[in-house]
């Protein structure tokens, strides 16, 4: 197992490498770069802005137009001198290769520079919004595990009975109703919409939460969190339901179990000491890839839903900015992790049935 887990780690390098520069030559051809966006909200100031340049940032002045030639007027256009300027700023004024492998220099310690239009660390902002994510993640993740599992196995169990067709229908309608238009609808109903304003709309806490006992804290918290995570859960359980069941359904009818009936062993015993180890390997196996996928994908609509600043929203005004430090510096964070997640998935295969030996695999 130390050798396999050795040649998995080693293999994050070129893939990580690989997705990194696919994405940075893919955005080279893509328009309206940060450059074209600094230019247009210059033009979009009129006659009476003066880009002055500091630090890692650009500020934009009000004023008359100065003598040296670094004002923009309307009808006559930027100065090409500010234009470098800006593209210096950005470090457009290098190669593409050169600010390649510049980018891939910083991030081997972790360096992923600073944000274009926020004038912060990119490595600041990912921490500041990554609590959210994780509260939606985690959350999420663990309250999918806990109905489906059970449920599933239930549905197995119940195979053709009335609970079963009954549990299909609601299975159904989360499957096919999507999480963000589930959130819009507890929105409606219990956030203040059209009905009553049972739970909170906006953020993770209260107002002046910070000075309130710990107690009062943690179930303000868990208030804020209910309908974002409860949109979440019903938009990704039925998934992970259908696939239990069907785990089930196909442990149950092998010749293990036939025999396990035949020697005079009881349903739950054969249920839970045989059927149950096969047939969650595959389940609890995927839960590290369940995490990422929830915790960096599926949260961005309810993120913007219900005021929450996470990661998924910092992505998206990311690339709508075209802040190009922040998307690659969050692009290798999540990869990076999601390729560690799935090792970790690997090594759960081997903790859930010992008689899996990755070594011995050719």
């Amino acid at each position: 197992m130390g050798a396999y887990l050795v040649r998995r780690l080693l293999l994050v390098i070129p893939t990580l490498f690989g997705i990194i520069a696919i994405n940075f030559a893919v955005v080279q051809f893509a328009p309206g770069g940060p450059v074209e966006q600094m230019i247009a909200e210059l033009k979009g100031k009129g006659g009476n802005a003066t880009e002055r340049m500091s630090g890692g940032g650009a500020e934009v002045v009000h004023g008359p137009v100065t003598s040296e030639g670094t004002a923009y007027r309307g009808r006559r256009g930027l100065d090409p001198a500010l234009v470098a300027d800006i593209r210096k700023l950005f470090g457009f004024d290098k190669p593409p290769l050169t600010r390649f492998w510049l980018m891939l220099k910083g991030y081997l310690s972790f360096d992923f520079g600073r944000s274009f239009f926020r004038d912060k660390p990119v490595l600041t902002l990912v921490l500041q919004k990554m609590p959210v994510s994780i509260s939606l993640g985690l959350w999420s993740t663990l309250l999918v595990y806990l109905i489906s599992i059970p449920l599933g196995v239930m549905k197995a169990v119940r195979d053709g009975s009335r609970f079963d067709l009954i549990s299909s229908l609601f299975v159904l309608i989360g499957y096919a109703v999507p999480g963000f238009l589930f959130a819009v609808l507890l929105v409606v109903l219990f956030a203040g919409g059209s009905y009553v304003q049972w739970f909170p709309l906006r953020g993770l806490v209260s107002e002046g939460a910070q000075d309130w006992s710990w107690p009062a804290r943690i179930i303000d918290y868990l208030w804020h969190m209910v309908l974002p995570i409860t949109s979440l859960v019903v938009g990704g359980f039925a998934t992970l339901t259908i696939l239990t069941k069907n785990c089930f359904l196909e442990e149950i009818r092998k010749q293990y179990v036939v025999t396990a009936r035949a020697k005079g062993a009881g349903e739950q015993r054969i249920l839970y000491r045989h059927v149950f180890r096969n047939a969650m390997l595959l389940i609890v196996a995927g839960f590290p890839s369940a995490f990422i996928g929830i915790l960096f994908t599926s949260a961005l609509l309810v993120e913007i839903i219900f005021s929450l600043d996470g990661l998924g929203l910092l992505g998206f005004e990311s690339a709508i900015r075209r802040d190009y430090p922040v998307m690659f510096g969050t692009l290798y964070i999540f990869t990076l992790l999601g390729l560690l997640m799935q090792i970790a998935g690997d090594m759960l295969y081997t903790v859930v049935d010992p008689r899996i030996d990755f070594e011995s695999r050719r």
